[in-house]
């Protein structure tokens, strides 16, 4: 999945699977993989920081060598802690400047229609299955407000929407941040025997 001195395009996602608490590795997060040691650490926040970064360069950023850097990638890969690499494009630039969120409501019986109609629209970027009143939350791209409402449309075969259009982003899609060793707690030390008689 990995070229040997290449890397895809931005942006990059990963999570880590869950360990069994008390898995051995002083390295590993709690909770965490054990892959999660702090050189896969390092490597996860020089991806993250470049996610193009070449193998050459990633090795010579975390001290190793481009074989062994390529290995713990492809390694983190292969075990879902990095889960792939995507086009970040503009959605305004294909010509779908329009978006909203809509949550829909099935009717009863409809809800697998609901999640397979989602797949089925190209229109459709993100739909999550969700709690509440609500079962589904979709995002949803167009090129106007009446393209947007032919979409909405074929929802309302199946249930209820509830629509709310996009004016701004203020925090765009990013990667999580790579979460650290958390650093010991310092103990305070012992008095000295005697010390507090004397004083």
């Amino acid at each position: 999945m990995v070229p040997s001195d290449q890397r895809g395009s931005a942006p990059i996602t990963f999570t880590a699977p869950p360990g069994p608490p008390g898995s051995p590795g002083s390295q590993a997060l709690p909770g965490s993989s054990d892959l999660l040691d702090d050189v896969n650490r390092a490597v996860l926040a020089e991806l993250h920081a470049n996610p193009r970064i070449s193998m050459s360069a990633l090795g010579r950023r975390v001290g190793m060598s481009a074989p062994a850097v390529t290995e713990r990638v492809q390694r983190l890969e292969r075990a879902g802690v990095i889960r792939g690499y995507r086009l970040d494009v503009d959605p305004a630039a294909l010509g779908l400047p329009v978006t909203a969120f809509t949550r829909i409501r099935p009717a009863p019986g409809q809800l697998p229609k609901v999640a397979e109609l989602a797949r089925r629209l190209s229109h459709v970027s993100e739909c999550y299955r969700i709690t509440g009143e609500d079962c589904f939350l979709v995002k949803v791209h167009a090129a106007t407000v009446p393209e947007l409402e032919d979409v909405l449309d074929q929802f309302l075969l199946y249930g209820q929407t509830v629509s709310s259009i996009v004016v701004s982003t203020p925090v765009p899609q990013r990667p999580l941040p790579v979460p650290q060793r958390p650093l010991p707690v310092p103990q305070r030390p012992l008095p000295l025997p005697g010390l507090d008689q004397a004083r």
